[in-house]
């Protein structure tokens, strides 16, 4: 709790406190006013042709809404990265950007770890997804009403524009849940390592774009790493499995839909990063609600309630892990917007990897999930392989579209 506590005042501080965090290339200090404010003057990036008009801001630096990139999932591989050259290396970036990549690593092993221990202990992964979709909305709106961040003003076409990417983000996040619930945290994080190879799939049948053969090759170890977990897995179950895929696969659909359906459209005013994902993220709540209601009814969730409550739980710890999981889902979240906005694509890559082999270690020590030798190998080949993808992918330039 303390740690939840402390994680909050550095994200909603005001300017005084977090000025000692601020990048030295931002000409004003990074507050939440500030950090996700519309840009207001051109800053040099990797896109700095973009019409800045049509680009999305997150600590100083303007990603282009022009289908380049996803500057919306700071965890997908399709996410807007900055240029080597433009990266600032002075010490106080370095010593700022540290802190952040241990807090999102910490919320992250928590959110995962808290979510497991609820599904535990209720056995209900739609009413908990629900309940972590619902858990931003209080948080942001407390930080609308009160300033502390502009509110975004939307349309209902803009509304209606963004549906289908909240449809994928609840499909994301619930396909996840599930697969939790079903078998180890672990290998749910080494299906959802094949987001590339979906992303790749989607762009060359939906779309007619078609990847660097480099890119095609990194995608073999995910492929090859994947199966072979799937075949060591001690703990494996077909829910788990099927859920873990579908969640990489709205993952990816997700991603690519940031980049071709928001191309160059306006989108209110203030749809910042941050406030797209709260938009996302309301939107996913209520198109996930009515499917939860009637998956998991009110006699079923009565009936877990109660078996929760026989088995030695007490209503305040079901209330407190349903609390706190949906608290880090948004959390960790929302650090990760501040700790990935302004690093180069090969430390994306490996931050991502990183941060798969942070929690799936953890969840391993914490549960005590058996993990055969060649499960292992496969989970390092796969994740290793999702690293490799997004370095070459970083590196080669995407085949022009087929007419």
């Amino acid at each position: 709790m303390r740690i939840s506590l402390a994680i909050i005042l550095v994200l909603v501080a005001p300017s005084t406190v977090t000025d000692a965090f601020a990048p030295h290339h931002v000409q004003h200090p990074l507050s939440i006013k500030s950090a996700f404010s519309t840009i207001k003057s051109p800053i040099k990036t990797s896109r700095n042709n973009a019409n800045l008009s049509k680009t999305a801001c997150m600590a100083g630096v303007a990603y282009p809404l022009d289908g380049t990139c996803d500057p919306f999932d700071p965890e997908s591989s399709e996410f807007c990265t900055v240029a080597p050259e433009e990266i600032d290396g002075s010490l106080r970036r370095t010593i700022r950007l540290a802190v952040l990549f241990a807090l999102w690593y910490v919320l992250n092993i928590g959110y995962n770890i808290g979510n497991k221990r609820v599904l535990n202990a209720l056995p209900l992964p739609w009413t908990a997804a629900t309940v972590e979709l619902f858990f931003g909305f209080p948080y942001v709106a407390f930080l609308w009403l009160s300033g502390l961040r502009k509110a975004p003003n939307l349309s209902f076409d803009n509304i209606k524009t963004l549906s289908s990417q909240a449809f994928f983000l609840a499909a994301t996040h619930v396909s996840g849940v599930v697969s939790f619930g079903a078998g180890a945290i672990s290998f749910t994080h080494i299906l959802k390592a094949t987001e590339p190879v979906w992303s790749a799939l989607i762009l060359a049948i939906g779309f007619g774009e078609f990847l660097p053969l480099p890119v095609y090759l990194s995608l073999v170890p995910i492929m090859g790493g994947v199966g072979l977990a799937s075949l060591k897995e001690l703990s494996f179950t077909w829910v788990a499995f099927t859920a873990g895929t579908i969640s990489a696969v709205t993952s990816a659909a997700k991603a690519i839909l940031s980049k071709k359906i928001l191309d160059g459209k306006p989108m209110g005013e203030n749809l910042t990063p941050a406030n797209m994902f709260a938009v996302l993220t309301i939107l996913g709540f209520l198109f996930i609600l009515p499917a939860s209601l009637m998956i998991e009814g009110p006699a079923k969730i009565s009936a877990a309630y109660t078996a929760s409550l026989a088995a030695g739980y007490t209503k305040a710890q079901l209330f407190r892990l349903l609390g706190m999981s949906g608290f880090l889902y948004y959390l960790y979240n929302e650090v990760a917007f501040l700790a990935l906005s302004e690093v180069a694509p090969v430390t994306h890559a490996v931050a991502n990897t990183v941060k798969r082999v942070v929690i799936i270690i953890a969840s391993v020590l914490v549960f005590h999930n058996p993990v055969s030798k060649l499960g292992a190998i496969g989970s390092a080949i796969a994740v290793l392989g999702a690293m490799g993808y997004s370095v070459a992918k970083s590196k080669c330039k995407p085949k022009p579209k087929v007419a």
